[in-house]
């Protein structure tokens, strides 16, 4: 009897949303199954804005209606893993994973069922396809061109069948025809770099002439797009490439420095100039701020970098965090005492972060929501303490759950000795400037920064790591 209530739902649903295409402002459902599941919720969005947080049932299910359904893109997330799927209005559409394997697991039913599974597919057929091609960018530009183009070639004819057996919309062939498109585009923006191996001016110049001919067609202001996958991937890819090349046309370099003032300024320029939808165009200056001064040792020239984003920018959101991130990161100077933030441990006994450090210390980071830096860094600093006992390995867990955390560490059966959680996340993330969780904290014994943007995985970290104890 406790299942009634759902099974209902669902019946009446299915039977009662048929598709009518005059109803453009009709209702929607969105429920679904999830096996061994992470958390008690799901998390519904659209247009990165939350729709709703919808709590499972005794069985791991939910249902979700929306009213009215705004056709397009949504997202729902669980456990850290988001995914996307295709509304449009009368749809009812259920679906079934297993977090194990999230993508590989979704299977869609109801209303609107066939073109999510086709768009599933061809996300997991993408992943596949890219992971070969990495290997094929090794084939010169010629070989690799006309490979790139077959794969294109099949699966636009795959979809145009698709298309003319289900009769499908405009709107969703959009989304489908991007996919196939973009992925092409984005593979072909990172060719040179995968071919030679490193950024060099000759490199770019030596590609086939009409090699980057689609650019003549891109839509830099695709508001339908602006958060599909494949597209602002794409445009990342893009932009980076582009900004090479207007770098390289005004500058005396012939291999350049990815972490150069001179080429991220070239990048925010290249952004204002081709993108005038100010959703967007906000969205890749704010992404591209992040990824230079996340990135970047060079405390000098962020006040350059800073004024000219903020002249850019029309967020006011974006150039608070921005100029926020600054100033946090300016007070993280090498030489400056690490923040005293408050923290937890798995006594839930609240700590400040001065009252553990006595010695030469290195603070990581991890979130449950990214399992494979989570096991990646785990197992990395496992190796380090035993080629550097005297250096303390402190991890931060910085999830806003107070609880899942160590749920999270013994399921994985690591020692919670050393594990803490940030009290307070959104506060310590602004205070430490956590733009990246992959930023690692180097501190002498003394509580005084050494490095506050190291990466556990660099070639050079252990050279730092006996910096630090030569000090």
């Amino acid at each position: 009897m406790k299942q009634f209530p759902l099974l209902f739902l669902l019946t009446l649903c299915f039977f009662s949303c048929k598709h009518d295409e005059n109803n453009l402002s009709g209702n929607g459902f969105l429920g679904g199954e999830i096996i061994n599941p992470n958390t008690r919720y799901v998390t519904i969005s659209k247009d990165n804005t939350i729709l709703d947080t919808v709590m499972l049932d005794q069985n791991n299910r939910f249902l979700y209606k929306i009213t009215p359904v705004n056709p397009g893109l949504y997202t729902f997330a669980h456990g850290g893993e988001i995914q996307m799927v295709f509304l449009e209005p009368n749809d009812s559409i259920m679906f079934r994973l297993n977090t194990i394997d999230f993508d590989e697991s979704l299977v869609y039913t109801g209303i609107g069922a066939k073109e999510n599974n086709y768009l599933i597919n061809m996300f997991v057929e993408s992943e596949r396809i890219n992971h070969n091609i990495l290997k094929l960018s090794q084939s010169s530009p010629e070989v690799f061109e006309k490979k790139l183009d077959s794969i294109k070639a099949e699966q636009t004819r795959k979809l145009n069948e698709f298309n003319i057996r289900y009769k499908t919309s405009p709107l969703f062939q959009k989304f489908a025809q991007a996919n196939i498109d973009y992925n092409y585009y984005a593979q072909k923006e990172i060719y040179p770099f995968t071919y030679y191996g490193n950024n060099e001016l000759k490199n770019l110049e030596s590609l086939p002439k009409d090699f980057y001919n689609y650019r003549k067609q891109i839509n830099y202001n695709d508001i339908t797009l602006k958060d599909y996958f494949p597209y602002y991937t794409f445009l990342k890819y893009h932009f980076n490439n582009m900004a090479l090349q207007k770098h390289f046309k005004h500058s005396q370099d012939s291999i350049f420095n990815r972490r150069s003032l001179d080429y991220n300024l070239d990048k925010l320029q290249l952004i204002d100039s081709l993108v005038q939808n100010d959703s967007i165009k906000n969205y890749f200056l704010n992404y591209s701020a992040i990824r230079y001064i996340g990135n970047s040792n060079k405390l000098e020239d962020y006040d350059t970098y800073l004024d000219t984003f903020l002249k850019l920018s029309t967020s006011s959101e974006n150039n608070n965090s921005i100029s926020s991130m600054v100033e946090s990161l300016k007070r993280l100077k090498p030489g400056s005492t690490v923040p005293n933030t408050l923290v937890t441990n798995n006594e839930d006994e609240e700590l400040h972060l001065h009252d553990f450090i006595t010695r030469p210390t290195v603070i990581y980071f991890w979130s449950s929501s990214l399992k494979d830096h989570f096991v990646g860094s785990h197992k990395k600093v496992q190796e380090l303490k035993l080629k550097y006992p005297e250096i303390d390995f402190i991890a931060m867990n910085i999830d806003k759950n107070e609880e899942q955390w160590i749920d999270y560490l013994q399921e994985y059966k690591y020692p919670i000795q050393n594990e803490y959680h940030f009290k307070n996340p959104e506060v310590s993330r602004q205070i430490l400037a956590l733009n990246s969780i992959y930023r690692v904290v180097l501190v002498n014994k003394d509580k005084k920064i050494i490095s506050s943007n190291s990466n556990l995985f660099s070639k050079y970290f252990e050279e730092e790591l006996l910096g630090m104890l030569n000090q």
